[in-house]
């Protein structure tokens, strides 16, 4: 597994994260590594939990609680996902913003195919929404 400025420390999440497949744990690690970079840059945010919720790795504002767990992990239709709470308007929301850029899951997900390249300044925008919610 690539090293990041944001090492793993939950060896249960380390796990989670090997085995996914080749190209999907890449692009999941790079997503992973903007929640933490987007975290560190955003005020009043604080310190970021990494565990699993539903077996997958997530990410949570427990110091704080300023924002709505975000999760990554790999759907059943194949690719891989960002998830966020679905009874927030943080997708929806976004959705209206980037309405054509990304396939969406209901208000819960958006999906991307392996090979599909990662619009990061965008998604940094969804990112910081999750961890702000509250706020």
């Amino acid at each position: 597994m690539a090293k990041t400025p944001h090492p793993i420390a939950d060896p249960a999440v380390k796990a989670v994260f090997a085995n996914y497949p080749e190209p999907e744990r890449n692009k999941l690690l790079m997503i992973r590594e903007r929640i933490f970079q987007t975290a560190d840059r955003t005020e009043g945010v604080g310190t970021l939990l990494e565990t699993l919720k539903w077996g997958q790795p997530a990410y949570l504002t427990p110091q704080t609680r300023s924002g709505s767990t975000i999760r990554l992990g790999l759907p059943k239709s194949g690719g891989y996902a960002i998830y966020v709470h679905c009874q927030t308007t943080i997708l929806s929301d976004f959705q209206q913003v980037f309405p054509d850029a990304f396939t969406y899951e209901g208000n819960r997900a958006i999906q991307f195919d392996a090979e599909d390249p990662l619009q990061l300044s965008k998604l940094d925008l969804l990112i910081s929404r999750a961890l702000t919610y509250h706020l």
